[in-house]
């Protein structure tokens, strides 16, 4: 079929990697139950495999339009970018509620809590120890990144690369203290709303560090077969950006919920 560029904008080819993404999420959802109720996670896994394969995919083509075929022009670009703004914002929104039903539950204890903050029962994690290393890695993270960015821009390989890759080993670092953490809590999900507002905004604020590791990573292996340049670089920018978007939602993580909702409290 004829194209026609009458427009500054990229119309993308058909792909059948919605498709298959969407079934990857259902096979990876209804999986993830299943496990829960019958302890059998092979659906899970499926789900996962089948995700993990798209994702490779997908984003093999869309490098190949921008890099190669030279469809991310300076328009598409900018949209893009705009793209990634507007999605931070939403996820901005995101852990906002998360914020709004820790601050809610904590200002204001109500007599199922004991009337105290933390829980009667509850014994929280010392924000000096691993929270607070965790703080340390995150914000040196966000420098190493900003160190690759300018790297990038200056045309400087070397130190791009480096500083890229101690991004994502910082990442994976943070990534294996959390699950030590989380095996050594003293209390679960299930303890009151301490328990639950607490595994729900550090648990996805993980779930985005590895998503953000993953970016990375790609970021990094693109970086080496030599597709970002000093004034072409879009597929790291978004990536830039969604790391320093876990960075400060991590600053906020620990300020209210590690050091305020339980040292503060417990003094």
């Amino acid at each position: 079929m004829k194209s026609y560029s009458n427009h500054p904008f990229h119309l993308v080819d058909y792909s059948p990697w919605p498709l298959t993404g969407a079934i990857g999420g259902m096979m990876m959802t209804s999986g993830l139950a299943q496990w829960f109720h019958t302890t059998n996670a092979s659906l899970m896994y499926m789900g996962m495999m089948v995700l993990l394969l798209t994702m490779i995919q997908w984003w093999r083509d869309i490098t190949r339009e921008g890099t190669y075929q030279g469809m991310h022009t300076k328009n598409v670009s900018t949209g893009l970018r705009w793209g990634m703004i507007m999605f931070i914002v939403s996820e901005v929104l995101f852990f906002m509620s998360f914020f709004w039903a820790f601050f809610n539950s904590s200002l204001a204890a109500n007599v199922e809590l004991g009337t105290m903050w933390p829980p009667v029962g509850i014994e929280p994690f010392n924000p000096m120890n691993i929270p607070l290393l965790n703080t340390i890695i995150l914000l040196s993270s966000g420098i190493t990144v900003t160190w690759c960015h300018h790297s990038l821009m200056e045309s400087n390989k070397t130190q791009a690369m480096q500083s890229l890759t101690l991004t994502v080993i910082l990442g994976i670092y943070f990534t294996m203290l959390q699950a030590y953490e989380y095996m050594e809590a003293q209390f679960s999900i299930a303890d009151s709303v301490y328990g639950t507002t607490f595994f729900m905004a550090t648990g996805f604020h993980g779930i985005h560090v590895i998503i953000g590791t993953t970016f990375l990573a790609t970021c990094l292996t693109r970086h080496i077969w030599e597709h970002f340049s000093a004034s072409h670089h879009i597929g790291f920018e978004p990536a830039a950006w969604y790391w320093h978007l876990v960075d400060v939602v991590w600053l906020f993580l620990y300020i209210s919920i590690y050091w305020w909702g339980s040292y503060f409290f417990s003094m």
